[in-house]
């Protein structure tokens, strides 16, 4: 019985060791190119955001390895605010989810106004940003002096993200979608939009 305990300790302690190597790995992203573009299949439609990465150099490398990894693939927009924006960037896997979750990058200089269509990174404080982004609904210069830096812009579809499901506005709760997952919003908002696929494109 302890020999089969040991067994079970030590490969718990391998699991956690591979996670932390993980999360370790997610926070060091690459350097991303001067400028690129990335492809959002959604539920309604398509839309492309250019990224200039002397915006926000932190945020769009680490937008870059986002897209390029799948980490976008399958998230629901868990916050829809009419008039404010749209957010999301908490993916469906639970397991996937948590390999980010801690994997904070540094802050940007805000370089330019978060304008309509703009692509900024929620925080929720100071070098706090993971994963989760927000697309701004119209021009919401307000967050500027708050250290929100846009990296990137809707160039593409922006008629595409204006028609996103509102209806549950920002009733989704991020602890049970960080712990659960789609399954979570799929029981209780079934009728949320989503990202189906995101790619880099040239």
């Amino acid at each position: 019985m302890k020999y089969k305990t040991g067994i079970l300790v030590a490969c718990a302690l391998v699991a956690a060791f591979g996670l932390n190597l993980l999360a370790q790995e997610a926070s060091k992203p690459k350097k991303a190119p001067d400028t690129f573009k990335a492809k959002f299949e959604t539920t309604c439609g398509n839309f492309v955001v250019e990224v200039k990465r002397e915006w926000s150099p932190n945020g769009a490398d680490r937008f870059y390895q986002l897209v390029s990894t799948g980490l976008y693939d399958d998230c629901k927009f868990f916050r829809v605010v009419p008039g404010f924006v749209v957010q999301f960037g908490i993916n469906g896997d639970p397991k996937v989810a948590a390999k980010w979750q801690d994997a904070r990058i540094e802050d940007d200089q805000v370089k330019t106004s978060n304008v309509r269509g703009t692509v900024t990174f929620a925080t929720s404080g100071p070098n706090s940003r993971t994963t989760q982004i927000f697309i701004n609904f119209k021009d919401n210069k307000g967050l500027d002096p708050q250290g929100f830096s846009p990296f990137g812009k809707v160039i593409e579809g922006m008629d595409v993200v204006d028609k996103i499901n509102a209806q549950y506005g920002g009733s989704p709760d991020q602890g049970h979608i960080q712990a659960e997952g789609n399954a979570y919003l799929n029981a209780n908002f079934p009728k949320l939009d989503g990202v189906k696929k995101a790619t880099i494109v040239q």
